[in-house]
């Protein structure tokens, strides 16, 4: 048996040459995890790291009965990590959060108050603590995106996310697709969002693995991929069955 199904919230974790932060995620998502509004798990997937991530986590998650990984063979990107997570997550809901702790796991529980009524609750980042250049950049791409997409978001690239899982595996998943989250979620029937302000901290261990092309300009052409998909999505709801 999936080992998420004993658990009704799974926080996924995507991991990528984090070596160094594998200490602090260990302590404040063990932290977390004790204080959680509901039963949770923490579901680590190693995206192809390069480092001692990978060794690292499997040391972690032996010791600790909540916690579990997947490793890919070969590094597939952001995405591709999220969507392995939300595959193999068997809980009632599933959320997401960055390893580099910029957001903090204790603010799930802001979200998790509001998480029975909305398919998707996301955080806001107050007070960013970002460079000038990823300030600038990340705003000048979410208004792109706001403008391309009307889905009314204030800040789509917060890792800080809780969904309903139902609502979580039927999202159309691409390359990108962690930027459109808020987006791809209204697209479905019933799909209601809330943001929430959260806290925002520096990195203070490893290296971001963005920069100018895939913080900006990847995002301006994966808009264009989404207004296409957006006039081609399918909704449904079945009435009636004798399956």
């Amino acid at each position: 048996m999936n080992q998420t199904a004993a658990y009704q919230f799974t926080v996924i974790v995507p991991v990528y040459d984090e070596q160094d932060n594998m200490p602090r995620l260990e302590s404040e998502l063990g932290s977390f995890l004790k204080t959680a509004r509901m039963k949770s798990c923490v579901l680590f997937v190693n995206d192809g790291s390069r480092d001692r991530s990978g060794t690292l986590l499997r040391e972690m998650c032996s010791r600790n009965r909540d916690m579990f990984y997947l490793s890919f063979a070969q590094n597939r990107g952001l995405s591709a990590a999220i969507k392995a997570g939300i595959d193999y997550t068997q809980s009632a809901y599933v959320g997401y959060i960055d390893a580099d702790l910029q957001t903090t796991p204790e603010d799930f529980n802001l979200l998790l108050r509001e998480a029975l009524d909305y398919a998707l609750v996301m955080g806001i980042r107050a007070g960013r603590k970002d460079s000038f250049i990823k300030n600038t950049s990340s705003k000048i791409a979410n208004g792109f995106r706001r403008m391309m997409t009307q889905d009314g978001i204030e800040d789509t690239g917060c890792p800080l996310k809780v969904l309903q899982t139902e609502f979580a595996k039927r999202i159309p998943f691409f390359t990108g697709m962690h930027r459109f989250l808020p987006a791809l979620i209204l697209l479905q029937e019933g799909g209601k969002v809330k943001q929430i302000p959260v806290r925002h901290f520096p990195r203070v261990a490893g290296q971001s693995k963005y920069h100018l092309w895939n913080r900006l300009i990847g995002p301006f052409k994966d808009c264009f991929a989404y207004r296409w998909m957006k006039k081609r999505y399918i909704n449904y709801s079945v009435s009636e069955t004798n399956l």
